[in-house]
């Protein structure tokens, strides 16, 4: 390991490790504008100049230039300061004055570094170049005039996201970076172009001209639209959400998050619910009324009604303490009826490790084979979907698919569509599996059909037979596709005992064993077609969205932006999300509605005032809540085979990721998206 001293601090460090991370590591900032610690290395931009003792007599790229043992650098010399002004003049001379105008003003790193190396006037009286926008689609806005071709915006766009459409054209003073002929970004983590842009020449188009930096209230929160639980920083001015971006955490999104996360934020305030409606059954329409009148109505409406005709479904974005909650009050009423598989899945809830991303989604780094099964991670997890193709990058891990194919960033070997075909597998590399670190990732639609039981036990066997799961290492991983999805089955919102799974509910809900309903925010189906019309219906939830279009009484919730609530990741890990903006009108904590709500309809009260007490109950109940941000160790147990498999093909369950949620689909944002880039027609239009 070399040797190396920085403005005469030493430092050893590892073979291979450039100037730039040594100084790092020892708290010495060396400005830069092309390197990225997640990007390929291109010394370009030759702001991290630096000078070497003993070296050419000329500064050196910190970036590129790898520590030498025995090394001498200096940061701060006067010929690293000449360098690095004469670098600055020349990137500003064809800069635009545009920083009163442009977005990214307060947070340039452009900006920043011109106020240690930049000089107060400019000595460049020649004609200034311009270079014309490009359309990028509807989330990136352009000024490629501002642009100083560092290029991170190409290097993301290939070694990324994997959708190599951004390229460098041209050469000297008429370089330029743009899209090929006819196409606009077409990634779902091009939001992450905006933020990795040293200057302002890719914005948000979005957030375009609402706020500057300064004016805005940060809170580190969590992302609910799928099930990874991406670390976010929610900017809030007001009671408005001004805009959602990543926050580092290297064990789940590392700096990136995807465009449905960070855009769809316009429809937290679209086709909200902010009052509680009551419906006239007379006229069939809904109307205002108060808490009290609301409360008062559901208990009329359950007068009589015993508890095994009562139930309760929980939706995706459904904290834990909700979930809790309503199955205190399902409890109480004396109902077994409840379920958070909305999306009808059926499997193995006995062990933990049957149903969670064992691995661990860093783990996904280590494996050195992948198996696909009925997944399209690219959709249902973008982040997980990066992480695999970083492996690839990286390792050229072998990387196998049975399911429907799928266009991902990554080339993989299509071995089958469905259970026969995982089944022919086992038998033919049965024990013949030479990888180490082996990985399996399942995507939750395997689930939803009526085999869902016997397909997770031939799964757990693959698992064991293909050394996917042994000592030391478990890389058996479902891939759920609600964040609630996994809090719900860690505090059994499961049926019962004598209990009635989500179809044997909605059938109910038809044939009149089921005479009352609480969706507790599921709108994951289409109450109006699927839920019987002599069914009473209670919605709870925040979007006036499938399940609001049937209810007889709404009441209004708060969005996961507006609450402090407990979720888990599909890995298994509890997060806590934060309370960014206030809910609109007389909405409110999940929790607290049905506390309210028991007052009303149950014996007694909850057992609860707060929502520190109702954690404090969840914890002592299951401990794994206890740790926030860690992973209780889960015992591997295979299942006994249930039932005979069907020959049917494994269905993908996102029909479409930019609308999968009642968030995403009140956003504004997210509907121009879906035009955009699933409409081939428009897709065209666009690039032209």
């Amino acid at each position: 390991m070399p040797k190396i001293t920085i403005n005469d601090m030493e430092i050893e460090v590892e073979a291979g490790t450039s100037i730039l991370q040594a100084a790092e590591q020892l708290g010495v900032e060396i400005p830069r504008f092309c390197y990225h610690d997640k990007l390929s290395v291109p010394a370009n931009c030759r702001m991290c100049l630096v000078e070497i003792e003993g070296g050419p007599p000329k500064p050196a790229a910190s970036c590129a230039m790898a520590c030498g043992d025995g090394m001498v650098v200096h940061t701060e010399s006067e010929m690293v300061k000449k360098a690095r002004k004469g670098v600055m003049e020349m990137l500003l001379i064809n800069h635009p004055l545009d920083c009163p105008i442009c977005d990214q003003g307060g947070e340039c790193d452009l900006q920043d570094q011109a106020v240690s190396y930049g000089f107060d006037r400019s000595r460049y009286h020649e004609d200034k170049r311009t270079v014309s926008n490009k359309d990028f689609g509807p989330l990136i806005g352009t000024e490629m005039t501002r642009c100083i071709n560092c290029t991170r915006c190409v290097r993301f766009a290939d070694e990324i996201a994997g959708t190599p459409v951004l390229g460098q054209f041209n050469r000297g003073e008429d370089t330029e970076i743009g899209t090929f002929i006819g196409e606009i970004v077409d990634t779902e983590l091009s939001g992450n172009l905006v933020d990795i842009c040293p200057v302002g020449a890719l914005t948000s188009k979005p957030y375009a001209y609402s706020a500057r930096s300064w004016e805005l209230t940060k809170t580190e929160t969590i992302d609910v639209h799928d099930s990874l639980g991406c670390n976010i920083r929610v900017d809030s001015r007001g009671r408005e959400v001004m805009r959602i971006l990543p926050r580092l955490n290297e064990d789940i999104n590392e700096e990136w998050i995807d465009d449905r996360t960070r855009f769809s934020y316009d429809g937290l305030a679209a086709g909200r619910i902010d009052r509680p409606y009551i419906r006239n059954q007379e006229d069939g329409k809904l109307y205002e009324a108060e808490w009290s009148e609301a409360f008062a109505h559901i208990k009329k409406k359950l007068s009589g009604v015993k508890g095994d005709k009562i139930a309760a479904l929980a939706g995706d974005l459904v904290d834990v303490e909700a979930m809790v909650a309503m199955k205190d009050l399902m409890t109480a009423l004396g109902s077994p009826n409840m379920d958070c598989r909305t999306d009808s899945g059926v499997f193995n809830t006995d062990n933990r490790a049957s149903y969670l991303f064992n691995s661990t989604i860093a783990g996904i780094d280590e494996a050195d084979a992948i198996l696909l099964v009925g997944v399209d991670p690219r959709h249902e997890a973008t982040m997980i979907n990066a992480r695999i193709r970083k492996n690839w990058l990286e390792k050229k891990v072998p990387i196998s698919l049975i399911g429907e194919a799928v266009d991902l960033t990554y080339p993989y070997e299509h071995m089958g569509t469905g259970p026969k075909d995982l089944e022919k597998l086992v038998k033919q590399y049965a024990g013949k599996v030479k990888a180490k670190k082996p990985m399996m990732i399942v995507g939750s639609g395997v689930f939803r059909r009526d085999d869902g039981m016997a397909i997770h036990a031939l799964l757990h066997e693959a698992a064991e037979a293909l050394g996917i799961v042994k000592k030391n290492w478990n890389g058996f991983n479902i891939l759920h596709g609600a964040a609630s999805r996994v809090g719900g089955l860690d505090v059994g919102f499961l049926p019962q005992k004598n209990g009635l799974n989500f179809s044997d509910i909605i059938s109910g809900t038809k044939d009149g064993s089921i005479e009352a309903l609480f969706l507790l925010g599921a709108d994951e189906f289409n109450a109006r077609v699927h839920i019987g019309w002599k069914t009473f219906v209670v919605y709870q939830g925040h979007h006036g969205d499938h399940a609001a279009e049937r209810a007889d009484v709404i009441l209004p919730a708060a969005a996961y932006t507006e609450k402090d609530g407990l979720y888990v990741n599909t890995e298994g890990r509890p997060q806590l999300a934060k309370r960014a903006v206030t809910p609109p009108g007389d909405a409110k904590e999940d929790w607290a509605i049905l506390r309210a709500m028991s007052e009303h309809i149950c014996r007694k009260p909850l057992p609860y005032n707060s929502q520190l007490e109702l954690r404090t109950r969840i914890q002592k109940e299951w401990p794994i809540f206890k740790k926030i941000n860690e992973i209780a160790p889960a015992k591997w147990v295979k299942p006994s085979m249930k039932g005979r498999i069907l020959k049917d093909s494994f269905v993908l369950p996102v029909p479409n990721y930019y609308l999968n949620n009642p968030i995403c689909r009140a956003s504004k944002t997210m509907k121009t998206c879906t035009e955009a880039f699933t409409n081939q027609n428009d897709f065209q239009e666009a690039a032209e």
